[in-house]
């Protein structure tokens, strides 16, 4: 494991900890170089996921970028690291009981935006915008003023 610090390859498990639901294993490591701590996490590595794009195209399910995506949303934004994971947690969870262990992305998007918009309207606002490739601010104001109208219902 290299150290993601000064990139050292040898370090020591200072702690080892079974998840919750027991798919994965996280380790507090320890560098040996400079002594700096780091967490890392083991998950047993199965058959892909895989997600469906617009154009047909089936890539491997990359729970990074979902994240990624999710933290330019809730930049500067009150949303806590955890409750991000959480969604990505939940969309894989999804992802793994589908018989075809396949999604489109559209699937994967919509659910995102559904969590999203319950969590806080302004992140939702801005994935929507790049996830439904808002063309001009017509169609971004249309949007928020969908949020209005439910807000008042």
């Amino acid at each position: 494991m290299n150290c993601p610090f000064c990139g050292f390859r040898q370090d020591r498990v200072i702690d080892s900890r079974e998840s919750k639901e027991g798919e994965s294993i996280r380790r507090r490591r320890q560098c040996l170089s400079c002594e700096r701590r780091f967490t890392t996490y083991e998950r047993i590595d199965e058959i892909p996921y895989m997600v469906i794009k617009k154009d047909g195209r089936r890539e491997k399910f990359d729970r990074q970028k979902v994240l990624t995506g999710l933290l330019k949303a809730c930049e500067k934004r009150p949303v806590g690291m955890g409750k991000l994971a959480e969604i990505v947690d939940d969309v894989e969870g999804r992802l793994a009981e589908s018989p075809e262990r396949e999604m489109p992305t559209t699937a994967i998007g919509e659910m995102l935006m559904a969590r999203l918009k319950a969590l806080d309207k302004i992140a939702f606002v801005r994935f929507a915008s790049v996830y439904r490739d808002f063309q001009d601010v017509e169609a971004f104001l249309n949007e928020i003023k969908d949020l209005i109208r439910q807000k008042r219902s």
